[in-house]
């Protein structure tokens, strides 16, 4: 019998290396914050949102600030834990639970909206990440997936850790993690578009933003 296949790529994000990204992550906000306005103004108050691996759950604990009913979910059981203090320490009700973008155990038609953020390229089954996204989003439900682009250039690259405000350590700690990891794994342009098009969502567009983009899949 074959070994089921892992549903992420590269180290897993536990223990000290999920609190090393945590802490890191959490010195700017900036990015969850803007990702939080942009989805806040397209649903109405109160909706049922999801973040797909919410990670140390920033940008989830952001979106329940604005009075969304959040869902997380991560295969991280370190990210959990971390998101659960992020969200008692902000006074929020998030809730989170264990498992895989491509096995997501959630009804369908169960959300309005659904985010991933900065992990979709990790995923060894993204086909199956975005039938799942499409399963339990509800008639008219939107999912946008942010993430980095595989032609980011080195100007970039510097502009975005410019922005993180690291020390020198962990700037040097993130800038290879992002030249030896993270661009090398990110999806080039077409590549997200033939993702996209073999998809279940009839609707769907790609925009670029900084080192990342945004692909926004729309269910009729």
């Amino acid at each position: 019998m074959n070994a089921p296949q892992k549903a992420w790529r590269g180290l897993a994000m536990e223990g000290w290396i999920a609190s090393w990204y945590a802490k890191n992550t959490g010195k700017n906000l900036t990015r969850f914050l803007r990702a939080a306005e942009m989805l806040a103004a397209r649903f109405p108050a109160g909706s049922r949102l999801l973040e797909v691996a919410h990670g140390p759950g920033f940008l989830a604990v952001e979106l329940a600030r604005r009075g969304f009913a959040v869902s997380g979910l991560d295969v991280s059981a370190s990210f959990l834990q971390i998101a659960a203090e992020n969200a008692e320490k902000a006074g929020v009700r998030l809730d989170l639970h264990q498992g895989d973008a491509a096995h997501m155990p959630f009804p369908a038609g169960s959300f309005a909206g659904a985010v991933c953020m900065a992990a979709f390229k990790n995923f060894t089954d993204p086909d199956g990440a975005l039938r799942e996204l499409h399963r339990v989003l509800a008639p008219g439900g939107v999912a946008s997936v942010l993430d980095l682009r595989k032609e980011t250039d080195a100007a970039e690259l510097t502009a975005e850790l410019d922005s993180m405000q690291l020390d020198r350590w962990n700037r040097w700690i993130t800038r290879w993690t992002f030249e030896r990891m993270l661009i090398p794994r990110a999806y080039a342009n077409e590549e997200i578009e033939a993702l996209a098009q073999k998809s279940p969502f009839p609707r769907w567009e790609i925009a670029r933003d900084g080192v990342g983009f945004e692909l926004r899949l729309y269910k009729e």
